[in-house]
């Protein structure tokens, strides 16, 4: 049975996925990276050179192929995932109660951000701080409706890495 882990850009999804899988035995899997190797290009040239819409119909796919194919694995969304195309619904399905939204607050998203939105296609144009937690508040404001859909809800501000998995561990037992 897949364990997947939803949330906001920056919120440790990947690495906690990671970890989560290395913890428990279990195979891990970034919904994002398999796009690429599928696509064989980078999200930001898909973005770039395709648009949103196409990119988010491409994850659509790519994301009832990996819960339809995928078994015993911990998998890890992109941020936007489960707010298209009825994703939210895909997953709750498939993933039969084991999604976990990794909730983290704006301050602490912007900290991890801001040094690395160039690599983000959707923050690369922000220019100061109070730019991008502004963006963030807003999406957040948006996708709440959809991550709050997730069977379970860790939230992650001021926690290390092994408490998260921890927590996650504890509430799937």
């Amino acid at each position: 049975m897949n364990i997947v882990l939803i949330g906001y850009m920056g919120s440790g999804k990947s690495l906690v996925s990671r970890c989560l899988s290395e913890t428990i035995g279990s195979e891990y899997l970034d919904l994002d990276d398999y796009i690429e190797a599928e696509e064989k290009k980078t999200i930001k040239n898909i973005f770039e050179e395709k648009g949103e819409v196409y990119f988010r119909k491409k994850e659509h796919f790519y994301l009832k192929k990996v819960l339809g194919t995928f078994e015993n694995t911990v998998i890890s969304l992109g941020g936007g995932t489960p707010c298209f195309s009825g994703n939210i619904e895909i997953i709750n399905k498939l993933a039969e109660g084991r999604s976990i939204y990794l909730q983290t607050g704006v301050d602490e998203l912007v900290e991890r951000l801001f040094g690395e939105k160039n690599k983000r296609p959707l923050i690369a144009h922000l220019d100061t701080k109070e730019a991008l937690q502004d963006f963030i508040r807003k999406h957040l404001f948006e996708r709440s409706f959809y991550y709050n859909q997730a069977a379970y809800k860790i939230i992650t501000d001021k926690k290390a890495l092994n408490d998260i998995v921890a927590e996650i561990q504890a509430i799937l037992k």
